[in-house]
């Protein structure tokens, strides 16, 4: 045997090793790693099983101790006898809650669940999230397309003069939501300019919410949304699509998610991000 024939392993031979991941790939790993991690917190999105509107009669609801009724005065009084609890103290007579207008809600404690009492502009509801929740207990993972260099684009940001107000819908029938909007982001995807809305990012940033050609067909129909970090002060900013993530409403029924804006639906099939996930609560 020649030396050009000695096989692996032998004195005097290379081990193989992998190729190495690109930075991209690794630093898209970690953050998926922990987004899947949020979504299943104990008390996190997959974990809603209610969603109760209320109105001024005080009534109670299957499984959930107590009586509940909004005030018509931009609150919502509970009525207990110590089976609920704020903030570790048990609720023993009436106490109102006053929840902010599309934040998340004022949570009561029910063992380990949490009734989570929110506002709509003026409706209010019960959010129920239960760490048992087959959402959450089922869960797997959230999908995606696999990552490509491609989806990463330079867009650039041209903020309004001043913030507009937004009137969008919503995936429950008959409710509106008031976004701000601060300007648009430009970029180029395809061969063709494209423009979208953007809004104030959460932690900072700034957030694109759309839908795209793969909207309701491989991604859920009610659009998803992408993070962007600040732009420079030329206006410049990366637009990475891979990062593209579903809405709360695409894991669960029971929340109250805005749609885009009529104008933020691109021609494109952007087959990057998060995909459909499954719904084992709408499984026979």
């Amino acid at each position: 045997m020649t030396s050009s024939t000695r096989p692996a392993g032998s004195a005097g031979s290379a081990a193989y090793r992998p190729p190495a991941e690109s930075s991209l790939q690794q630093e898209w790993t970690a953050w998926h790693t922990e987004r899947e991690a949020t979504l299943s917190t104990p008390h996190g999105w997959l974990s809603l099983t209610a969603l109760h509107w209320l109105d001024a009669t005080a009534r109670g609801y299957d499984g959930i101790p107590g009586t509940w009724r909004a005030t018509g005065d931009g609150g919502v009084e509970l009525t207990a006898e110590g089976e609920a609890a704020l903030d570790g103290t048990p609720v023993t007579g009436t106490v109102r809650l006053e929840p902010v207008d599309g934040q998340p809600g004022v949570l009561v404690e029910i063992g380990d669940r949490r009734v989570e009492v929110i506002r709509r502009t003026d409706d209010y509801a019960l959010r129920v999230r239960d760490p048992q929740a087959i959402t959450r207990t089922a869960f797997t993972g959230a999908p995606a397309f696999d990552l490509d260099e491609r989806w990463v684009v330079e867009g650039r940001f041209e903020p309004y003069p001043e913030p507009r107000r937004l009137t969008v819908g919503a995936v429950v029938d008959g409710l509106q939501h008031f976004p701000t909007a601060v300007g648009v982001v430009r970029f180029a995807l395809d061969g063709a300019e494209h423009e979208l809305v953007a809004f104030p990012g959460k932690t900072g940033g700034l957030s694109l919410h759309f839908r795209d050609a793969t909207s309701g067909v491989s991604t859920y129909g009610g659009g998803r949304s992408v993070a962007l970090p600040d732009p420079d002060a030329e206006g410049r900013v990366t637009i990475d699509l891979n990062r593209t993530v579903n809405l709360p409403c695409a894991f669960t029924a029971f929340a109250t998610c805005p749609l885009p804006p009529a104008g933020n639906r691109l021609p494109v099939a952007v087959e990057a991000g998060e995909r459909t996930p499954p719904r084992p609560d709408l499984q026979p």
